[in-house]
């Protein structure tokens, strides 16, 4: 059973196609990272599937319940990290933390603590007189101090330093060990590539590319730096070989995956003297996306 599911999920705000179609869907256990440029679309899913807003066509599950029909119960299992956080000014941050604890029927004042302790949180503080980080801080102890069978974070690191960057990764990974699932929001390439087991890119409300990173990883090309003692004959025109540049230190190109085999014995007939490659990224990927876009012309922002 899919812990999130949607299908053919859309919403039109009049004439304006906000989401166009999305499919989406997170197993249990899993970290699923939905990515795309500010105004992709991304919180207006989110905002679905929190109940928040109504789908205009296309459906939307968690926990096998619809969305709309079931907002209060599926709250009770959900924990929800916006990127821009509002707190009531007049409360110190520990009372907004045991308040949205309590809300979800948890007190778990031992985890509570400890996050506190290691986002470097001041609770006694009012919320008025916090940074935008430390309402993010807020935000995410009280997400993490809750026991959730999902967490749905919206760009939940907005506004944190490197560090504190670190302690959120650590618990996205305890949550996941627990069994828990998370749906992971964000334009952060590497925070998504480190967390998450499947993504999702979101252009102009669709969804353009979705599977697991491994998976994905086949579509993108892989850097190669080669040193040899003969020149490589017609690299230049050779299939699967892109951006080829000669420097002092070799010669430097990309490599389509799905070629690498043919492409590295042809290479080897010079005499490799010196090799280094490195891995596609999850930015590869997404930018040969935006290069197609502008290659097959193809307008509109995002």
């Amino acid at each position: 059973m899919s812990i999130l599911k949607t299908e053919g999920l859309t919403k039109k705000f009049g004439k304006f196609t906000a989401l166009d179609g999305i499919n989406i869907e997170v197993k249990p256990g899993e970290v699923y990272g939905f990515i795309g440029p500010n105004g992709a679309g991304k919180s207006t899913t989110i905002r679905i599937l929190l109940g928040i807003l109504k789908a205009t066509d296309g459906r939307a599950e968690i926990f096998g319940e619809d969305v709309w029909k079931q907002a209060v119960e599926l709250h009770k299992r959900i924990a929800y990290v916006p990127g821009d956080v509002n707190l009531w000014p007049n409360l110190t941050g520990g009372e907004v933390i045991d308040l949205f604890t309590k809300l979800r029927g948890g007190n778990n004042k031992n985890k509570r603590e400890e996050l506190i302790e290691k986002f470097k949180l001041d609770p006694t503080k009012k919320c008025r007189t916090y940074s935008k980080g430390n309402r993010q801080k807020v935000a995410l102890v009280s997400a993490f101090s809750s026991d959730a069978d999902l967490y749905i974070l919206d760009e939940p690191t907005s506004g944190l330093d490197p560090l504190m960057e670190q302690v959120f990764q650590e618990m996205v990974k305890d949550v996941k060990k627990e069994g828990k699932s998370v749906l992971l929001s964000s334009h952060i390439l590497s925070e998504v590539e480190k967390l998450c087991d499947s993504v999702g890119i979101i252009r102009e409300g669709k969804i353009i590319e979705s599977g697991s990173l491994e998976a994905m990883r086949h579509l993108t090309r892989t850097h190669i730096l080669v040193k040899t003692k003969n020149s490589i004959p017609s690299l230049e025109n050779y299939q699967g070989v892109h951006e080829v540049e000669r420097t002092e230190q070799g010669i430097s190109m990309q490599v389509d995956t799905e070629e690498m085999d043919a492409v590295m014995k042809h290479i080897s007939e010079s005499g490799i003297l010196k090799l280094e490659s490195a891995p596609p990224t999850l930015e590869d990927l997404f930018m040969r996306h935006y290069e197609h876009k502008a290659e097959t012309g193809a307008g509109g922002e995002s």
